[in-house]
């Protein structure tokens, strides 16, 4: 499902050239559950940017779904990541003035769906969720954990072939950390493809698969 081949990424900071990644090879298969991990700086966000159509490889080439996405468009891509891609970041990323359910049926706005059509899947995603009774409330309004739940709600409200978590559980505690995981690998069981981005060794652990970044190279796998 997932193909990276020689991919590259340099930039260039103050006149120095720094390599981000270094000639990185990686293929997951649909339905898999694999960790990146590794310390600050080792490439694992530039990965993360790269997998979820964010950023451009320096060289090489990104097969996902059997398409080389390399040399896209960026309104192409745009379209791709909204289609196939979700992605859940430790600080939610929700806009403050929506309403839970405003903040999942955004990605569904976007694509041009029609109300009800909306409406009724956004309904389903936050009783499945359960957090139907949150659905008018804004994000300040909610805790961390109900926070989480809506942004995962909105990665899958697309329905996408793969979710992108950047540190899923990062910004919240110990036992509501356990439930946000518990949730992404019951969607996992389902046959969503779960890429899980953490320096948390414990967290990482929990994957069936697990890379690691270092110096821009990847190991393991």
């Amino acid at each position: 499902m997932i193909t990276l081949r020689d991919v590259s990424r340099t930039f260039v900071l103050g006149g120095e050239s720094v390599h981000a990644l270094r000639g990185v090879n990686l293929h997951i298969e649909r339905g898999e559950y694999i960790s990146i991990m590794g310390p600050s700086g080792s490439g694992k966000s530039t990965m993360l940017n790269i997998l979820g159509l964010l950023d451009r490889p320096s060289s090489g080439t990104y097969e996902l779904d059997g398409q080389d996405v390399t040399a896209l468009t960026d309104e192409e891509q745009s379209r791709v990541r909204r289609e196939k891609i979700g992605f859940v970041f430790q600080f939610f990323h929700l806009v403050p003035r929506l309403s839970a359910a405003e903040n999942v049926e955004l990605p569904l706005v976007l694509a041009g769906a029609h109300p009800g059509e909306r409406r009724e899947k956004v309904m389903r995603l936050l009783t499945e969720f359960g957090i139907a009774k949150r659905a008018r409330h804004r994000p300040d309004q909610l805790s961390g954990g109900e926070r989480q739940r809506v942004a995962i709600a909105r990665a899958m409200i697309m329905e996408p072939a793969a979710i992108l978590a950047d540190e899923p559980t990062g910004n919240l505690d110990q036992h509501t950390g356990g439930e946000v995981i518990h949730l992404l690998e019951e969607l996992n069981a389902r046959g969503m493809t779960l890429v899980l981005i953490t320096h948390d060794a414990v967290l990482g652990g929990r994957a069936r698969r697990h890379i690691r970044t270092l110096d821009g190279r990847v190991e393991g796998g």
